[in-house]
């Protein structure tokens, strides 16, 4: 199938765009692009007809990233040009941009677009809930930042509103004594992940004092739980040492409070419970190992 008709404006100031969108939806529905990999096979399908689309790739001030205390990724960045930079101080994110589909995927897509997408099986969603990310959102009632908490709502599903453009997020920088980790599984390497993993741990000496992991996959929206009480003596000391099997053990109940989602024909609920323990317990260790070398 092809798209259904629609017009096509590409304005080159966060005015216009808020301005375009606003008249769009006036008279219909208006859609925001720029990489296009998620929206472009929606209108190929027809699974949706807006009557306008609105390219926001002209807006200059959207095409940067800033880094200072925190990295401020534009609207208009794609994937790849985070991946390749050399200085960007977020490992989580540079950990987690490899396993986004394909490199000719990250090569159009943009970060923001794949945060604004909110498929629940996606990376950098559950990255930004780990790290405490926040959003920038411009409308017609002006801009605000909202937290990752706030921004993902369910399902393909968040806190924009009808008018409104995710214009950047921005990332904190690690900080020495934070040490992360990243994996998923899925069939294919590209495929969506059946579940996703990250892990922030932050340490003082050879003592771990918080430690949390997040999941994707597994429910409606990412996930982020505490682990601290769980595994944090497990994994304080000689963390070489430590057993993963005795931390994978360890988060049976966060397991159970992160797989929200019922079986599908892909994988059951049972066995995405068993990946985040797995997943959880190898990489909460590495994050520990890569925490205490920070320190030093």
């Amino acid at each position: 199938m092809k798209a259904a008709p629609f017009a096509y404006v590409r304005p080159t100031t966060p005015q216009d765009v808020v301005a375009e969108l606003a008249a769009a939806q006036a008279h219909g529905e208006a859609k925001v692009i720029a990489g296009g990999q998620s929206l472009v096979p929606v209108l190929a399908m027809r699974l949706g007809r807006p009557t306008t689309l609105v390219d926001i790739t002209r807006v200059e001030r959207w095409q940067q990233i800033e880094t200072a205390d925190h990295v401020r990724i534009g609207a208009a960045v794609r994937q790849r040009t985070v991946e390749r930079h050399r200085d960007l101080g977020v490992p989580l994110l540079s950990r987690a941009l490899p396993w986004i589909g394909h490199r000719e995927i990250r090569s159009r897509g943009t970060v923001c677009g794949s945060l604004a997408h909110a498929d629940p099986a996606s990376e950098l969603p559950a990255v930004a809930l780990t790290l405490g990310a926040r959003f920038g959102v411009n409308g017609p009632k002006g801009t605000k930042e909202l937290t990752a908490a706030e921004f993902f709502r369910g399902a393909m599903t968040t806190a924009l509103e009808p008018g409104e453009v995710l214009e950047y997020v921005d990332f904190p920088r690690a900080r020495p004594g934070q040490g992360f980790g990243f994996a998923e599984t899925a069939r294919r390497h590209g495929d969506f992940a059946l579940v996703g993993i990250t892990a922030m741990v932050e340490t003082d000496g050879d003592r771990v004092r918080r430690a949390r992991i997040g999941a994707f996959g597994v429910a409606d929206r990412p996930q982020l739980i505490d682990v601290t009480d769980a595994v944090g003596e497990l994994l304080s000391g000689e963390v070489q040492r430590a057993d993963a099997g005795r931390v994978s053990d360890a988060l049976a109940e966060a397991a159970d409070a992160l797989v929200t989602t019922g079986g599908d024909k892909h994988a059951s609920a049972a066995y995405r419970r068993r990946l985040v323990r797995v997943l959880g317990g190898r990489e909460l260790i590495s994050a520990t190992q890569r925490s205490m070398r920070r320190n030093h």
